[in-house]
C-alpha cells in the first residue's frame, strides 16, 4: 500500500512537471511587451558623450528581462529584473546597484512607451516623490530612457530628469 502510494504521488509530480516544461506560461503578448528593449545597447546622453552599456536577455522561459548595466563613469554597474506581474497585472522593475540603491516599479506599456514608477515616498524635506521611468519604443529602432523625479511641494509640482539615454544597438 506505501509503495503504491508513493508510486500515485511520483506519478503526479512528474506529470506536472512534464507539463511545466511543456507549457510557456510567459509567451503571452502582455509578457513580451517589454521586449523591445532585450538586446545589446551602446547608451549615449543628449549631449552625445557616452552614457554606458546595457546588455538585456529574457531569461527563466522568457518571463524575466534581465539588465546588466555599465556606466562610462568607472566603477558604477547595476541590475535589474523585469516582468509582468499577471496577478496584480502590472509590469514590475526591480533595480539594484553596486552602490546599494535600490528601485522597485511598477507601471504598464502605453502605446510605444513603458512607464513604470515607484510608490510615492518622502524625501529628506518631508515632500512626497516619485520615480517615474519612461522607455520608448522608437521607429528607427532605437530605445530612449527617461526617467523623471517628480516632487510634491507647497510650491506645486517639481519635475526633475535623474537620466536621459538614447539606446543604439551594437
Amino acid at each position: 500500500m506505501r509503495k503504491s502510494i508513493f508510486t500515485f504521488f511520483a506519478i503526479i509530480f512528474m506529470s506536472h512537471l512534464f507539463a511545466q516544461n511543456n507549457n510557456c506560461a510567459c509567451c503571452t503578448e502582455k509578457h513580451a511587451e517589454f521586449a523591445f528593449w532585450e538586446g545589446q545597447w551602446d547608451v549615449t546622453l543628449p549631449n552625445g558623450n557616452k552614457a554606458g552599456e546595457n546588455d538585456l536577455k529574457l531569461i527563466e522561459g522568457k518571463c524575466v528581462l534581465q539588465e546588466r548595466w555599465t556606466s562610462a563613469t568607472p566603477g558604477y554597474t547595476g541590475t535589474s529584473h523585469s516582468f509582468y506581474n499577471a496577478v496584480a497585472k502590472q509590469w514590475e522593475q526591480v533595480w539594484i546597484d553596486n552602490q546599494g540603491a535600490s528601485l522597485h516599479l511598477k507601471g504598464n506599456k502605453k502605446g510605444n512607451q513603458m512607464i513604470l514608477q515607484t510608490d510615492e515616498a518622502l524625501n529628506k524635506d518631508g515632500d512626497k516623490f516619485v520615480n517615474r521611468v519612461t522607455w520608448t519604443d522608437n521607429e528607427d529602432g532605437t530605445v530612449r530612457q527617461y526617467w523623471e523625479v517628480i516632487t510634491q511641494t507647497k510650491e506645486g509640482e517639481k519635475i526633475s530628469v535623474a537620466f536621459d539615454g538614447l539606446y543604439k544597438r551594437k
